[in-house]
């Protein structure tokens, strides 16, 4: 019975990224947002769970990467998709009455395969990774729309236009799409034990997180993910020296 637990909640992540692509089609990008954030929580304890239960699979690890794909590359997506469509300036690259300056929004779950299968295979990515997680990817767009929502309602016509600008969101998906697959050291939150020598970066990062999240809500999560990337360069200097 136990085998089967972790599996199930990969399956919740799953039913999470379905939910918000058919959020994304209602244009309810704040609780396709939701859903993602949801999934990702899931994702999260899919991999504890098996680890406590001594329950890894192969089945599982297959699984945990085509849930991945859908909740964290698919839906978010389809999220920058429907942004890009409600940007000011954005340009129209018609070919067959369909305007394919939209599209950009699904290099996101390109990249994003590249990453997971790359993640499958390479043994480098036991206790750290290789290029930005498709989890962080996710959260990062899944937080645009809270973000967007929250300038509209203070009426700051600055912030607004730059939201709701095509090539800001343009540049965000490139950059980020890169980093997925980029050959970039980051640290993981797997703690093998909790000394502060070990694990000071860890701690940095999660208590940044907790407090911007405490502040900010969801708007704080493209600043904790671009302190996640800091922290791991800083890291990676410190331990060449």
């Amino acid at each position: 019975m136990k085998k089967h637990i972790p599996n199930s909640i990969t399956a919740l992540n799953l039913v999470c990224g379905i939910f918000a692509i058919v959020a994304t089609f209602e244009n309810a990008l704040l609780w396709a947002g939701f859903f993602i954030a949801l999934g990702a929580f899931f994702d999260f304890f899919d991999g504890m769970a098996a680890r406590l239960l001594h329950v890894k699979s192969e089945m599982g690890k297959e699984m945990d990467s085509l849930a991945d794909l859908i909740s964290f590359g698919l839906a978010p997506g389809f999220i920058v998709y429907q942004l890009l469509m409600q940007t000011n300036n954005s340009p129209q690259w018609i070919i067959f009455d369909h305007n394919t300056a939209l599209y950009i929004a699904f290099l996101l779950p390109v990249f994003a395969a590249f990453r997971l299968a790359k993640f499958n295979i390479d043994t480098r990515q036991t206790t750290s990774f290789i290029g930005l997680p498709t989890p962080a990817t996710a959260l990062f767009f899944a937080s645009l729309p809270f973000i967007k929502d929250a300038v509209f309602s203070a009426d700051v016509p600055f912030l607004q236009n730059l939201i709701g600008n095509y090539w800001i969101v343009f540049v965000l998906v490139i950059l980020i799409s890169v980093l997925m697959v980029a050959e970039l050291p980051l640290f993981s939150l797997k703690f093998s034990n909790f000394a502060w020598r070990e694990n000071s970066f860890r701690f940095v990062f999660l208590g940044s997180a907790i407090v911007l999240l405490f502040l900010l809500q969801f708007a704080a999560l493209p600043l904790i993910i671009s302190i996640y990337i800091l922290l791991s360069l800083i890291q990676n200097q410190s331990t060449k020296r």
